[in-house]
């Protein structure tokens, strides 16, 4: 009778099951887009898939949306409070977009950023500036971009939540923004939001995995190299 054949060495294999994780510090994963152009369904998609990302909620002056709920989408607050908060230095990055103000709370973001947790900033270009130039080394910055400017008017009425008025505001906005794409990592055309959304998924993937990010790398190899193999 014949053996029976042993089973299969993989080289590389574990025989634990429990998977190796390395601390690191939590990455900033900013989006910024001009209006109507994706950002924001993309946003939502990832925080729907990815339960290491959570969404870092900006204060704005703006009135809320029919479809929006304050405290998840934004805190809502009034101008006079926008400016105490932006005096005292209780924002990380500020801006005015379209007539209203728009700001990232500190204390939250630094908190997650200790504890190895990863943010998402749905903010524009100027908000992103103001991130990249106090956090450089924690920020994995995003610009989308529409395939056209036609498909980008189109998008903004078929979302039907302006009027034609801050239509017209935000399409001759967007120029100006779509221009400062040069200051991002990345930059993905958004023609198809699947397509879009593996792209964006990629980039955190990797990003996660940046040596300079992990610095619980440096006991692990250490542990590697005095480690002794039990035979």
């Amino acid at each position: 009778m014949s053996p029976t054949p042993s089973s299969p060495q993989t080289s590389g294999s574990t025989t634990s099951s429990t998977p190796t994780v390395i601390p690191r510090r939590g990455l900033m994963l900013v989006l910024s887009s001009p209006s109507g152009a994706g950002k924001s369904t993309i946003a939502r998609n990832l925080l729907e898939r990815d339960r290491s990302l959570e969404i870092s909620v900006s204060v704005t002056t703006r009135q809320r949306r029919p479809s929006e709920i304050a405290g998840t989408h934004y805190h809502f607050i009034s101008i006079p409070q926008f400016e105490r908060m932006r005096d005292s230095g209780e924002l990380l990055e500020w801006a005015e977009v379209h007539g209203n103000f728009y700001g990232t709370p500190r204390e939250p973001v630094e908190a997650a950023m200790a504890d190895g947790r990863d943010m998402l900033f749905d903010i524009d270009w100027q908000g992103a500036l103001q991130l990249q130039e106090k956090m450089k080394a924690d920020i994995v910055s995003i610009f989308v971009l529409p395939p056209t400017m036609t498909e980008l008017q189109s998008r903004l009425h078929r979302r039907a939540e302006d009027s034609e008025e801050v239509i017209a505001t935000r399409l001759a906005n967007s120029r100006a923004e779509i221009a400062h794409w040069r200051e991002y990592d990345y930059v993905i055309v958004n023609d198809d939001l699947n397509t879009a959304f593996e792209a964006v998924q990629s980039i955190v993937r990797a990003e996660r995995l940046r040596r300079d990010r992990r610095h619980g790398m440096f006991d692990f190899v250490t542990g590697l190299i005095e480690e002794t193999p039990v035979l």
